[in-house]
């Protein structure tokens, strides 16, 4: 079934000429991205994934964006001002910014759109609801809104790129829904670079650019249509590739796919340090990694430089948050380290010890190469202390289902985590803040009223040198609390066709894969 299903895949690509290297020389450019996961939603109020923020990025435009560097900027609002009390932010709406329908961006859509998330109260509303006050709330005129909080909140405008803005009129124009639900599932109102134009939930989604985006389309011979497959067999791949029809690969190959491609005629690996992590997240809650000993021990028992430098490159991680936030890294953690005798000791002292194996549940994404290695590693090292490791490969939708429970959460997952928004708050309180608990990003439960305690003031101090001093000791208890292991911090890599210009790495989830960014060109490289 497997087989059949990915040759007819190729199959109908094939017969989409426009897919083909030289299509710089055709009117319509058009490419294949790959992605590992399917889009389980494009509803902004929902999204919560790497390939849903690929979307939403896609379709949608926010109230601000991000830059390589970090910082926030306008997109769909100009500009800015906060009060003296730093409660109140009035934002100014970019003029003649439309949706992709037509239809004007106001400021009533703002309002709409942040009553929503308040309301719904599922992906990224988390942001919002202990934050925004819902009678606060103001449209001032059509191109001012006015956005009132409940308390301070420090990274208030790192978030503001997920005000993900909506069409109001078209939604109440086809859903009976307060909030278009029902609508949304499918259709997005936005104002965002590319329209949907079809969606097969398995297999693929197609976008085409919207000429009258607000942003324009300056930047050299624009991405026309984009077509995302969703495959995460390294041999479908490497045959997109080989027939020229791959624009880019998702991140998550094997290092012998990224060298194989990287050899063919027309293609170039894209390279770079990123903020996400790399992790073995470890349920804190149930056994026997509720013993803190067992995982010091399962800590030290993993074989850090042949997962980093030889199953999926990267960078050393010495704690929960990338040395990219310079201010925010806390530099004297110190590494962590393989050794199989201490790792004995170390379980030695659990209260599981000296009644057999201990035996324990280890999940990846099913169908990743690298994964897979890595877990056959963890299981071959932790036989030697006494662990008997039971892998379960899962797929990512049913990782996402088992992370709703502590109960059902396996004992220890593997788990890339990048920041949702361009903060280290994103870091540390989306992984590790009570209220953060039953997503997969969380899956550690840690449930540490001294860790909630330090978050809750970082997010309510304005000075940049105190709020990076919180940072830093949350850092500090996090790493003691060996709540994951560290496995590297991510160099990521795509691949890429040659033709395709413009990437630069964002730290904010997928928002590097905004294609309006882009530009084709065969002959810079």
């Amino acid at each position: 079934m497997k087989r059949t299903l990915i040759t007819g895949l190729l199959l109908g690509l094939v017969q989409t000429t426009a897919l083909t290297a030289p299509a710089a020389a055709q009117e319509k450019v058009s490419i294949v991205v790959n992605a590992t996961q399917e889009f389980g939603t494009i509803d902004p109020g929902k999204i919560n994934d790497y390939t849903e923020y690929m979307a939403a990025v896609n379709l949608y435009s926010g109230l601000t964006t991000v830059n390589p560097d970090g910082s926030v900027v306008p997109e769909l609002a100009e500009g800015w001002s906060v009060s003296d009390d730093d409660k109140t932010y009035t934002f100014k709406l970019k003029e003649g910014a439309k949706f992709q329908d037509g239809t004007p961006v106001k400021a009533s859509d703002v309002v709409y759109t942040v009553k929503r998330l308040l309301a719904i109260n599922e992906g990224p509303s988390y942001l919002f609801t202990d934050i925004v006050d819902a009678d606060k709330l103001k449209v001032v005129d059509d191109r001012t809104v006015e956005i009132g909080l409940k308390k301070v909140y420090a990274p208030f405008i790192s978030n503001t790129p997920l005000i993900l803005v909506l069409n109001e009129k078209l939604i109440r124009e086809n859903s009976k829904e307060e909030w278009g639900t029902d609508y949304l599932t499918d259709h997005p109102a936005g104002a965002g670079p590319y329209m949907l134009s079809s969606w097969q939930r398995a297999s693929q989604m197609v976008v085409n650019r919207f000429e009258g985006y607000h942003g324009g389309w300056s930047k050299g011979k624009p991405i026309d249509e984009i077509r995302f497959v969703i495959t995460h067999d390294e041999a479908t791949v490497k045959a997109l590739a080989a027939k020229g029809e791959l624009g880019m690969s998702a991140r998550a190959q094997a290092n012998e796919t990224f060298e194989a491609i990287e050899k063919m005629p027309g293609y170039k690996i894209l390279r770079g340090t990123t903020a996400t992590g790399f992790y073995i997240k470890m349920n804190t809650q149930v056994p026997p990694t509720d013993d803190i000993h067992v995982r010091r021990a399962i800590a030290l028992a993993t074989d850090y430089e042949t997962v980093r430098n030889v199953i999926h490159p990267g960078e050393p991680m010495n704690g929960p948050l990338a040395s990219v936030f310079k201010d925010a890294y806390l530099n004297d953690l110190s590494a962590p380290e393989y050794n199989l005798e201490k790792a004995k000791e170390e379980l030695a002292k659990s209260k599981y010890a000296g009644k057999g194996p201990i035996k324990l549940s280890h999940t990846y994404v099913t169908g990743l190469a690298f994964e897979e290695d890595i877990a056959l590693l963890m299981q071959a090292n932790l036989e030697q202390i006494g662990i008997e490791l039971d892998i379960k490969p899962e797929p990512w939708n049913r990782i996402t289902e088992l992370a709703a429970k502590v109960e059902t959460t396996p004992a220890t997952t593997q788990v890339f985590y990048g920041p949702t928004y361009p903060s280290p708050d994103s870091v540390f309180y989306v992984q590790y803040h009570s209220k953060a608990k039953g997503t997969w990003a969380s899956m550690e439960w840690l449930q540490d009223p001294e860790v909630d305690a330090l978050i809750d003031k970082s997010r309510e101090t304005l000075d940049p040198a105190a709020q990076n001093d919180l940072y830093k000791q949350i850092q500090r208890k996090v790493t003691d609390a060996q709540a994951d292991v560290f496995l590297t911090v991510e160099s990521q890599r795509y691949a890429a066709s040659k033709c395709l210009q413009g990437y630069a790495y964002i730290p904010m989830q997928s928002w590097d894969l905004n294609f309006s960014r882009f530009w084709w060109d065969c002959q810079a490289d």
